[in-house]
């Protein structure tokens, strides 16, 4: 009896011994932070506008007190050495995008698609939203959603008023602003909005939808046509292989990261994408005018 009973406390030990262990080694794991990779464009457009390199500088200042979140960047272009995105746990790709979308020659989109069946997510911003017609307009649909089509979607700039919210992490703490941008809209969609989630949603004028847009001028009549309806400039899904996707519109002009409630819901949408928990409130950052004239592609 005495024996069985030391046996027992024995295995009892080794038991607890064993998942204390367990337990470290699962805690040492959870506690490995996400990976974002940001990825930003070349240079182009006047002073102050698509600057891609300054932008995710910015963000990464923003970022840099979130918990389990590290973050690096790529200026300049798609990177040389793409290992960079191998253990990405969330991609930005910020920069130009339609025929000359850093992800869109072959072996990239055969690269990102292979993160993406892994369970890595993708932030399309801005311009970095447009790709051809056709085949890569379905495949970034499948991966974000839905996607800026040429002659269908349109550019014109325009405040656009954002006054109410969905409730989602990307907009936790945001509070209803109004913003000048070159805000696309009429976005080519997946077919029934299918596993799409609106974030940014407001009705352009009819002064807006008559033009003239940036590129064409327009106007369009498809666009014309459609007065009075509220159009979406950001936008995420979940994927069924674990991936996430988000799009958002805006981001022609630099000093608009100055506006809080604009940087907060990027911030937001960047730890969503990565699969880091956002704080109740939303990211909580401050930018500087210093902060602001960092940076910037000399033009």
């Amino acid at each position: 009896m005495i024996t069985s009973r030391r046996n027992f406390l024995a295995t009892t030990a080794a038991v607890a011994a064993t998942a204390a262990v367990t337990k470290r080694a699962t805690a040492s794991v959870t506690a490995k932070p996400r990976k974002l990779v940001m990825i930003a464009g070349r240079p182009s457009h006047p002073p102050g506008c698509h600057e891609h390199n300054a932008g995710v500088q910015l963000f990464q200042k923003c970022l840099a007190g979130v918990d389990g979140l590290e973050t690096s960047f790529v200026l300049n272009g798609y990177p040389q050495d793409d290992s960079v995105l191998d253990d990405a746990d969330g991609i930005l790709c910020f920069a130009d995008g339609g025929g000359g979308h850093p992800l869109i020659p072959d072996d990239r989109l055969k690269k990102i698609g292979g993160l993406l069946e892994r369970g890595t997510g993708l932030f399309c911003l801005h311009f970095g939203v447009e790709v051809p017609k056709g085949p890569v307009g379905d495949t970034f649909r499948n991966w974000i959603g839905g996607c800026y089509e040429h002659e269908y979607s349109c550019n014109p700039m325009w405040v656009a008023k954002f006054e109410s919210f969905p409730d989602h992490p990307i907009a936790n703490g945001v509070k209803p602003f109004s913003i000048m941008d070159e805000w696309y809209f009429n976005m080519r969609f997946r077919e029934d909005m299918m596993g799409v989630t609106p974030i940014l949603t407001a009705k352009p004028s009819d002064e807006t939808r008559d033009g003239p847009y940036v590129y064409p001028r327009g106007p369009y009549k498809h666009i014309q046509e459609s007065k009075g309806r509220a159009e979406h400039m950001m936008w995420c899904t979940e994927n069924a292989n674990g991936s996430r996707g988000v799009g958002f519109t805006g981001g022609h002009f630099h000093k608009n990261w100055q506006n809080d409630d604009f940087r907060k819901l990027v911030l937001n949408a960047l730890l969503w994408t990565s699969k880091v928990d956002v704080p109740k409130d939303g990211v909580s950052s401050t930018v500087s005018d210093e902060d602001m004239a960092k940076n910037l592609d000399p033009k």
